[in-house]
């Protein structure tokens, strides 16, 4: 729908080949370049740089791709709607999640989204949740779940359940004798970390510090990158950690791990993430409305 220079340019810049893009868009090479050189007559502005047969966007062409990543997505909203209109709901769907929510909280969601809606074709993403965001605000994923309520203006968050936070050790384990755990303990035992930039992290830092406590207290032996890794050294007695009470409930069941709250308790929103000024499709109102539902009732 929207000018086809604008797709073309788009393919360029996102392969930084105007060979790959010619193949992509089913067109010549030379056909690529004139149109190109049309948009930059245009705009009276080089988009690219073309040195020793390689090719790199210019300040321009950047300013230039923020925009058709958004005219790209919005021409392709536009058909979507279109085609919905009388048909049942169906589709692409993208979904952006943070680790714990694609692996715990998710699948059983879309699993159930998709008996009830089978011509759906659902894509889940996984990334941190400052990424989630931006990716919706780029028009990369139609929607997000993240840890907490968003801070971007562009962006919606809407509430669908609580995750509560809690320290996970094996049965062995002194905190394991505790009914619940205060945070003057967590100091004395070895401690299993997220890395840093974890969601996760951040909020169990901003826990410590309301609470009184640097999160320089813990004495932390080893960082692990997701919630399957710090579970692995859980069990293989290197420490305890603080994580989502949904990531063990394999692990509750047959007796190789233990959780017990903190004392104050440790919880965080989980939210589903979309842009504020989209126009939404039926598709994704269905499945945000589903998801709510679906999460709402989790009990762990």
């Amino acid at each position: 729908m929207s000018d086809r220079r604008i797709h073309v340019f788009h393919a360029v810049a996102k392969h930084l080949s105007f060979t790959k893009a010619a193949e992509v868009l089913f067109m010549t090479q030379p056909a690529v370049t004139f149109q190109i050189r049309q948009l930059e007559e245009e705009f009276n502005a080089r988009l690219f740089d073309r040195r020793s047969g390689r090719i790199s966007l210019t300040p321009a062409g950047a300013v230039a791709l923020e925009y058709t990543e958004r005219i790209v997505a919005l021409s392709a909203e536009l058909k979507t709607r279109m085609r919905e209109i009388g048909t049942a709901v169906g589709g692409q769907l993208s979904i952006g999640a943070s680790t714990t929510l694609a692996d715990f909280y998710l699948p059983q969601t879309i699993a159930g989204f998709k008996v009830r809606f089978p011509a759906v074709v659902p894509h889940l993403y996984v990334a941190n949740s400052a990424t989630v965001q931006a990716r919706i605000i780029e028009r990369a994923f139609d929607i997000g779940f993240i840890d907490s309520a968003s801070h971007e203006a562009a962006l919606v968050t809407d509430v669908c359940c609580e995750d509560e936070l809690q320290v996970v050790c094996p049965p062995s384990h002194p905190l394991a004798k505790q009914t619940t755990v205060t945070p003057e303990l967590l100091a004395h035992y070895n401690y299993i970390s997220r890395e840093p930039g974890s969601g996760t992290r951040e909020v169990i830092d901003r826990y410590l510090q309301s609470s009184g406590f640097s999160p320089g207290m813990l004495k932390i032996v080893i960082e692990a990158g997701s919630p399957e890794a710090v579970k692995a050294l859980i069990a293989a007695r290197m420490g305890y950690s603080i994580m989502s009470a949904a990531s063990v409930v394999k692990e509750m069941q047959l007796g190789h791990l233990v959780k017990r709250s903190l004392s104050p308790r440790l919880t965080r929103k989980v939210c589903v993430a979309y842009p504020k000024e989209r126009i939404h499709s039926r598709l994704i109102i269905s499945f945000v409305s589903f998801a709510r539902e679906q999460l709402s009732s989790l009990k762990q």
